[in-house]
């Protein structure tokens, strides 16, 4: 079968280079479709013959809009409300027991499922003071954060809730938008998007926080890369707080730093704490 676009091994090594200086990302060789059928959308709306010209105008941009294109494109963003719902009760937990205003940083924001999932759990454990709780959600994906800050979902999307959380925290769409549901504006309000590489030098998270998700997110990084996240969380969790991670990330979490508390949830260990 003849390829549309000419994509060499060399190509994409170079891809692979540059995805992983970029975004921390580590594609393995079985990537390779994946790569070409995702980029390959980049050259036919550029009207490049192949993938080395691709690469060379990347390049020469240094930090042109087409990065942040090609970042999109190699992201994975598979999500869904209350994925892993192990965590949720975890969260309230915490939450009731902890002294308000609460803080929640969700470290891969994709399209808003799981942010707003963060939210509604929040509320329904504290009630009327859930007002003064705010969730910071981030991803390095613009044109999923997007679609997150509208906060519109299908109602295939949202059919994993109960039809009391559908009721209590989301609003039915009408007419041109019939089939859909809306975030409700109280909750929307506790969630505030923006875009972060979390290879960037500065994030935006300041002051420690009462939880961290940052769930299947890791298993994108190599081990030097998840060792110097792992670093950085430290000193943005209150002592009591607690870093939840994605169902394949345990192996890789348990160390000196943070020693595990659940499924999939670990506290600070002893290094963080002497």
């Amino acid at each position: 079968m003849t390829s549309e676009f000419l994509f060499t091994d060399g190509d994409f090594s170079r891809i692979r280079t540059l995805i992983h200086r970029r975004a921390g990302i580590a594609l393995g060789e079985h990537k390779r479709q994946m790569v070409y059928s995702r980029l390959s959308r980049r050259l036919r709306e550029l009207g490049l013959p192949e993938f080395s010209a691709y690469l060379a105008m990347l390049e020469d941009s240094r930090d042109g809009q087409e990065w942040q294109l090609f970042i999109n494109s190699l992201t994975t963003n598979l999500t869904s409300f209350f994925r892993e719902a192990h965590h949720f009760p975890v969260l309230a937990e915490l939450a009731r027991k902890c002294a308000q205003p609460l803080t929640v940083w969700c470290a891969a924001a994709s399209t808003g499922e799981e942010p707003y999932s963060i939210a509604i759990t929040l509320m329904e454990a504290l009630g009327e003071r859930a007002s003064t709780a705010r969730v910071i959600a981030t991803d390095i994906d613009t044109a999923v954060l997007a679609r997150a800050s509208a906060g519109v979902f299908t109602m295939e999307q949202a059919n994993r809730m109960s039809t009391d959380r559908l009721r209590r925290f989301f609003n039915k769409g009408t007419g041109a938008n019939a089939g859909k549901v809306r975030v409700r504006p109280e909750v929307a309000a506790m969630v505030k998007f923006s875009r972060l590489n979390l290879l960037d030098t500065s994030w935006p998270v300041k002051e420690p926080v009462d939880a961290i998700f940052c769930r299947n997110v890791m298993i994108y990084f190599d081990k030097p890369t998840q060792k110097k996240l792992l670093d950085r969380f430290m000193p943005l969790l209150k002592p009591h707080g607690l870093l939840f991670a994605g169902h394949s990330e345990n192996a890789s979490l348990v160390n000196q730093s943070f020693k595990t508390v659940g499924q999939t949830v670990y506290a600070l260990g002893s290094k963080a704490r002497a």
